[in-house]
């Protein structure tokens, strides 16, 4: 079965550190848009869009290449996805390719911090719009 999984929490839950526990799978998030090649990350809030079109770009080829090699049998993404509509193109792309779509809301119970800086004033804004379906 193809999976495609959505990891979503706030910068420093652990998303990252969750999606590469997932052992074959192919990860991809929007943060990857801002590493340099010696892998030092280097935000840019005027590039966010672009980010998250690379990434859903990136989502989609994994996707095409599944379809003609069998390759990328599970996708993980790990973005913020703090809104419904976020995630809408990723599960666009899974009904098109017949993947089948988890959601996983990772929380912060162990005190990690976000590695990228985000302010608390952000971060308080992230937790006011955080929608979720149960």
């Amino acid at each position: 079965m193809k999976k495609l999984i959505l990891l979503r929490g706030l910068p420093g839950s652990g998303k990252s550190t969750l999606a590469k526990t997932f052992e074959g799978a192919s990860h991809f998030e929007a943060d990857m848009y801002f590493m340099d090649e010696n892998s030092n990350y280097n935000f840019d809030a005027s590039k966010l869009r672009d980010a998250h079109a690379w990434c859903q770009n990136s989502v989609s080829n994994a996707m095409v290449l599944n379809h003609t090699t069998g390759a990328h049998e599970t996708i993980v993404i790990s973005n913020t996805f703090t809104q419904e509509w976020e995630m809408e193109a990723y599960t666009k792309m899974a009904d098109q390719w017949g993947y089948r779509v988890f959601t996983l809301i990772v929380e912060n119970r162990h005190g990690g911090v976000n590695a990228h800086g985000v302010p608390e004033d952000k971060l308080q804004m992230m937790k006011d719009r955080f929608e979720f379906s149960l």
